[in-house]
């Protein structure tokens, strides 16, 4: 299996600070490595491709002039590998098939292998500091991760809030920031289990307050306090 339900990991690399991570990547034996290096070889492949196919069309086409942008060594890389059977084959394809066509299908192709095989997201608890939350992008090429960071003068408390989706209800962890209107979801890809949410809220009151977070009490608007 590539992925697996999301998962909760801790680290704790001191008493005042903790991260918690979420993740669809299952632990790293050796077959999994080898199988996701075998995969991501292989969409590096198919990415250079694609993209040799783009630059046939180019340099075939009637407006087509040397990029001033790329140095000279790298356009003659270019025309050596278009001189390929793989680089004729491109070649070929980029004459048969309608630009209208070739393009938005390579840019498909494109979009759908740097589509990251795995979700991950995190929040970083700083006693003193403040929390930090983190999730990864969808596309390679969008980045690693979208992080905000929320001092601790900022965070008036952290809750487990309810919604419905369809007919179950899902818990999810929310900080309340001070200043702002809406609050901030944690894990709000994933949103996991709820099970996983309370362990994590438990370890963020524990880090933040020094303090074991108790047995909150829910509240009317089913909210997790632990002010109760």
């Amino acid at each position: 299996m590539l992925t697996t339900t999301p998962y909760l990991r801790i680290r704790r690399p001191s008493p005042t600070a903790a991260e918690f991570t979420v993740s669809t990547l299952p632990p790293l034996t050796l077959a999994l490595r080898t199988t996701l290096y075998a995969i991501y070889l292989l969409q590096g492949l198919l990415s250079f491709t694609i993209l040799l196919v783009l630059y046939a069309l180019w340099s075939q086409s009637s407006w087509w002039s040397p990029p001033s942008v790329l140095p000279a060594h790298l356009l003659r890389i270019l025309a050596v590998l278009l001189a390929t059977r793989v680089g004729e084959q491109a070649i070929r394809l980029s004459d048969t098939t309608p630009a209208y066509v070739l393009v938005p299908g390579c840019l498909a192709a494109l979009y759908a292998l740097t589509r990251r095989l795995h979700t991950e997201e995190s929040l970083l608890v700083l006693r003193g500091l403040g929390i930090q939350t983190s999730s990864s992008k969808g596309n390679i090429l969008a980045g690693r991760a979208t992080t905000r960071f929320i001092p601790t003068e900022k965070i008036q408390d952290v809750l487990i809030n309810e919604a419905f989706r369809g007919f179950g209800v899902l818990y999810y962890l929310v900080v309340v920031v001070d200043g702002e209107p809406d609050v901030v979801v944690v894990f709000p890809k994933l949103l996991p289990r709820a099970p996983v949410v309370e362990k994590v809220w438990r370890g963020v009151r524990e880090c933040l307050y020094l303090r074991k977070a108790g047995e909150g009490a829910m509240n009317g608007n089913g909210v997790l306090d632990a002010r109760n």
